[in-house]
């Protein structure tokens, strides 16, 4: 048995090695059911726009008949979870200002299946790319035009020929093709003037008035289509990084001191606890899966544990057993600082001092929980189990959700 979690599965606790391998076995053979990248077509300039059938997130079922009037129409594959559609996402609203009016007709496509993302490559969302994340993410986006989903059959994007997210195709009056790939030449969000060429607006704006795009191929650029069959590939990796051993390492006062400092350049967050403390364990597996969702940023998941220092094995053993070891990209990053784990057990009597050397405004009991910022500032705490939208909700507002240039807070 596996359960799933916004792409990202792991086995179930009880599940036996033997039963766990069968069962990757299982999805090897039967992966060929799944939709996967064979066939995606190449649409050619001249080429007329595919025909397609989809629903819509407003529970109307959309075709391409249904986009007939304009002279232009434009198809943009995009996703809920994807940074470079996150920081176009102000740019496109400006788009369809400024050409609606004028004749050009616009449709949005989500083209990934959510069982062929990571949930590392979540770390810039609070959505996955499932029909329903979609209804959030437009609603946070304040979308007014279609948003489509062929996550389901993934037909749509391989006659298209979608190999990212972002992805335009523009078609003229009789609906050939006349520009596809990038938005626009930038990466980033928060700032126009990153963008050096804006080759969808430059496309419409010479169709509009019956002239040839000035370029009609560029190279998209943002996140890969997530194709179902990546599924196979995310179970066996997902299984290898539960497997990760963990080490606990002892921690003085002046030591924890110093990890609330921070100064690393990541988000810390740092989670205080206990295997005695019933709120704590129930609320691990949250902590693990913010820490795997945010492990591709610039951010750490540290623990101190108040148990007895002598339980050393036993909060070991309870990590393990929590699948809390560290990805390849923290450890390189923690063994950089001159350390060897995230993990750590509090060698002191004196909590109340643990308390002040790490949040002053901590009122007492645990879990508690932080969120540092490299320059040592605490800009979230909470005390009791942690909800995870909230949490997920702090993050993303500190350390945004698109890419920005020359920043150093956790964006990239």
């Amino acid at each position: 048995m596996l359960r799933s979690f916004y792409g990202y599965f792991e086995p179930v606790a009880s599940l036996p090695m033997k039963s766990l391998l069968l069962s990757l076995l299982c999805f090897s053979f039967t992966a060929t059911a799944f939709p996967d990248e064979s066939g995606v077509a190449d649409l050619q300039i001249g080429d007329p726009a595919p025909a397609f059938s989809l629903p819509g997130i407003d529970g109307k079922t959309y075709t391409l008949d249904d986009f007939k009037d304009g002279k232009v129409l434009v198809v943009f594959f995009t996703s809920n979870h994807c940074p470079t559609s996150h920081g176009a996402a102000d740019r496109i609203k400006t788009f369809l200002a400024d050409f609606r009016s004028k004749g050009m007709n616009f449709v949005a496509i989500n083209p990934n299946n959510p069982e062929g993302i990571s949930i590392d490559e979540l770390g810039y969302t609070k959505y996955s790319d499932g029909f329903e994340d979609m209804k959030r993410y437009a609603a946070d986006q304040d979308f007014d035009f279609p948003y489509l989903y062929d996550g389901e059959t993934q037909s749509v994007a391989k006659a298209y020929g979608c190999l990212t997210t972002p992805h335009v195709f523009v078609f003229d009056a009789e609906r050939k093709l006349r520009y596809k790939g990038r938005f626009d030449d930038s990466r980033y969000g928060g700032d126009d003037s990153t963008v050096k060429s804006p080759d969808t607006r430059n496309a419409v704006a010479a169709l509009l008035v019956g002239k040839t795009p000035p370029v009609e191929i560029t190279k998209p650029m943002g996140c890969s289509t997530k194709w179902r069959s990546k599924k196979v590939g995310i179970v066996e990796r997902m299984a290898a990084w539960d497997a990760t051993p963990v080490a606990v390492e002892l921690i003085d006062l002046a030591e924890a001191a110093a990890l609330r400092k921070n100064g690393t350049g990541k988000v810390r967050l740092i989670n205080v606890w206990a295997t005695w403390c019933a709120p704590c364990v129930a609320e691990f597996p949250t902590l693990v899966q913010t820490s795997r969702k945010f492990g591709t940023r610039n951010f750490e998941f540290i623990t101190i544990s108040v148990d007895d220092p002598g339980d050393s094995a036993r909060v070991k053993s309870f990590l393990e057993k929590q699948k809390s070891g560290m990805s390849k990209r923290v450890q390189k990053s923690v063994e950089a600082e001159g350390r060897r784990t995230n993990h750590y057990l509090y060698r002191g009597t004196e909590i109340d001092q643990l308390m002040q050397a790490l949040d002053p405004q901590w009122p007492g009991g645990i879990p508690h929980t932080l969120l540092v910022d490299p320059d040592g500032t605490i800009f979230w705490r909470h005390n009791g189990p942690v909800d995870r939208e909230t949490l997920w909700g702090a993050i993303l507002e500190h350390m945004g959700d698109y890419y920005v240039r020359d920043d150093v807070s956790g964006k990239k």
